[in-house]
């Protein structure tokens, strides 16, 4: 005979079974009174992490391939030809159906154990090939800047959404607790077309959202204290705004978490984060490895260098962005491929080799994926004679660091770089193994938003296996 009666056998079932839940709620609530937990605390992976941080350096406006990883010869003999039929079609935002193919100025030198081809724009990046997994077959599916920037960021083409910065602290909280645990350093130049959207937190608790730091000496103001005030008199403050809150009708609601934790946070970055951003405190021999005190790559270089620093005091991820303001001020080469390319890639080069370097002979690269790209190429066609047009069907980008298998190039293009044919790799893709890297699973990482469980990857990525 089927059982239809259970009876209660200890306390723990009492409660639950007592006003069909309502004991068990109201003893939860009493065992979680005077209890303060840190959402931002360390958690563990999901599987053994071969990386604890990362550094996106986001070369926003979409560098062109073909100028630097993805060398074309045949692009060259066709140079002023139409697109042959062969190669299929391609949606551009403004090429024209009469547009001709437009070949490269630049040159390609093989670097590296395992003969990388790098173009002339990237002699510096060039050196350190056999550390990069140079993924020549990225594809996106928007041609627009701000979809392609939310696609790259959250894995959506709509804003709304969190970023990768943002789902790698919901999973693994921060290594610090006087430094937030997701910067982004954006390029003193201005605003780009998804805007600060692209970087946040989304549906995800507001204590997962990103700190823009400033450009220039100071990102963060009024770090130091006041002649007037001490540490002791500060901590008060923070401890009565703390009191205040809690004592609101509100005090559980996540955004006053939010705000609390910020507070906490900015109390203790106060006393210890202002060492971390004096550049200062560094060699003279690391400041001019970045560049820093020339032109063009100061800039640049201090952010990257700030990077370096962040990550070494705990910073979980960080964003450090090349390009901002109107198009030709990002890597958005419309109107001429050879000025804008030789401009962004002098700011960018050197830095970005810096970092590199810095980072393994610190030992910490092993430990720091580095991820170098954009929101897509650029089109094999001219447009206006002497520009290239935003591509999504075929780029490149590069990892480096927190595990992966350097030294080799994973997929590639057609013979004039018009579309991935070969290991064709998905924004998901670097996704999927951006989080495999740091030992997350995609499916795991997720949160219950309007009914629906969603996470990073949308519907399925692949972990890129060959780099890994």
């Amino acid at each position: 005979m089927p059982q239809h009666i259970r009876y209660t056998r200890n306390r723990r079932e009492f409660l639950t079974d007592a006003f069909c839940g309502f004991g068990a709620l109201a003893y939860s609530a009493l065992s979680l009174q005077g209890a303060t937990t840190n959402p931002l605390a360390p958690k563990p992976p999901h599987a053994a992490a071969r990386a604890k941080s990362v550094i996106f350096l986001f070369m926003a406006g979409g560098p062109s391939h073909i100028e630097t990883f993805d060398p074309k010869p045949l692009l060259n003999e066709l140079n002023g030809q139409k697109r042959p039929a062969e190669f299929g079609e391609a949606k551009y935002q403004f090429v024209s159906n009469e547009a001709k193919l437009l070949g490269t100025k630049r040159t390609f030198q093989k670097y590296g154990k395992a003969g990388i081809d790098v173009s002339d724009l990237l002699p510096h990046t060039a050196k350190h090939v056999d550390d990069l997994a140079v993924i020549r077959s990225c594809h996106g599916d928007m041609v627009v800047h701000s979809a392609a920037q939310y696609q790259m960021m959250t894995g959506r083409i709509i804003p709304g959404f969190p970023s990768m910065g943002s789902w790698v602290i919901y999973g693994l909280g921060s290594e610090s607790d006087s430094l937030p645990a997701y910067v982004v350093i954006p390029d003193p130049k201005g605003a780009l077309e998804a805007g600060q959207p692209m970087y946040t937190q989304g549906f995800l608790p507001a204590v997962y959202q990103p700190t823009m730091l400033r450009p220039g000496a100071k990102p963060i103001l009024n770090l130091d204290l006041p002649d007037h005030v001490d540490n002791a008199t500060r901590k008060r403050t923070v401890d009565l705004i703390r009191q205040l809150n809690q004592a609101g009708p509100h005090a559980e609601d996540p955004e006053f978490a939010a705000r609390m934790n910020a507070y906490d946070l900015a109390f203790k970055m106060q006393t210890e984060a202002p060492e971390v951003f004096d550049l200062g405190k560094e060699t003279q021999e690391t400041r001019d490895l970045y560049g820093i005190g020339q032109q063009p790559t100061d800039d640049y270089g201090r952010r990257c260098l700030l990077a370096r620093r962040m990550v070494e005091k705990g910073v979980r991820f960080t964003c450090v962005v090349s390009g901002g303001g109107p198009g030709n001020m990002q890597w958005d080469a419309h109107e001429d491929i050879e000025e804008n390319h030789l401009r962004m890639a002098a700011q960018t080069d050197r830095p970005v080799a810096a970092l590199l370097t810095d980072l393994k002979r610190r030992g910490m690269l092993d430990s720091t994926l580095v991820i170098w790209g954009g929101e897509f190429g650029r089109s094999p066609e001219a447009q206006g004679g002497k520009g290239r047009d935003h591509h999504n069907l075929g780029f490149t980008m590069w990892l480096a660091g927190g595990g992966i298998k350097g030294g080799q190039i994973i997929g590639a293009t057609d013979a004039i770089g018009l579309r991935a044919i070969e290991n064709p790799c998905h924004f998901r893709d670097i996704h999927t193994t951006v989080l495999h890297q740091l030992g997350l699973n995609q499916h795991a990482l997720s949160f219950m938003h309007q009914g629906r469980r969603e996470r990073l990857t949308e519907v399925e990525g692949a972990v890129i296996k060959q780099i890994v």
